[in-house]
């Protein structure tokens, strides 16, 4: 029993040993790749309804609040850039930092899965923010629910260090305040931003 204990040991460590040899580019890569194939999916589910189709914005909410997992897709050349984003403490009750539900009821302070068109930028209750339009069943209440893109300091990546997650929203994806002025002038107006486990 320790034999095989001591193999399935050194088994781990090499394998761990080999992901670490494994160039940064090259993760990048197989990520870059993983969501392209999703941001085409979503863009041709939601059809002519998306305006322009040279950005996507994914919010992959299968990761825990501790991951950057809102991505930026240049449809273009199929890159993408990651930033953290926060969910819905309606669809983390626990605030232990991952997702639990989505919700598309009113008053749920949960975050809604599906794509959405994004709109106009505003002044709000939390600064420069966009608006969003739900296109499906499970996001329909997007706007009645004010549902939107804005910055937070609950979602800066200084709560990682200080509570091991990021804080929630009321639903809204809710950036680090010193990214959101470069995710709005790529993503909006008339493009696609898609939130689900992808």
């Amino acid at each position: 029993m320790r034999q095989l204990d001591r193999r399935q040991f050194f088994g781990s460590a090499m394998a761990a040993t080999a992901m670490l040899a494994v160039p940064a580019r090259a993760i990048a890569q197989v990520n870059d790749l993983a969501m392209l194939g999703v941001a085409r999916r979503a863009l041709e589910r939601a059809g002519n309804r998306i305006w322009l189709r040279d950005m996507v914005g994914i919010a992959d909410f299968s990761r825990p609040s501790t991951d950057p997992r809102f991505f930026l897709v240049d449809m273009m050349n199929g890159r993408t850039k990651s930033f953290f984003v926060s969910h819905g403490r309606g669809s983390d009750p626990e605030h232990d930092g991952w997702l639990k539900n989505f919700s598309n009821v009113p008053e749920s302070n949960a975050t809604s899965r599906g794509s959405y068109l994004t709109h106009t930028w505003y002044e709000g209750r939390h600064g420069t923010s966009m608006r969003l339009s739900g296109l499906d069943t499970d996001n329909s209440n997007a706007e009645s629910r004010a549902i939107v893109v804005h910055a937070a300091a609950y979602a800066n990546p200084d709560m990682i260090d200080k509570f091991g997650k990021l804080g929630r929203s009321e639903g809204c994806f809710a950036l680090p305040e010193a990214n959101l002025m470069e995710v709005l002038a790529k993503l909006g107006p008339g493009r696609l931003l898609y939130a689900d486990r992808v």
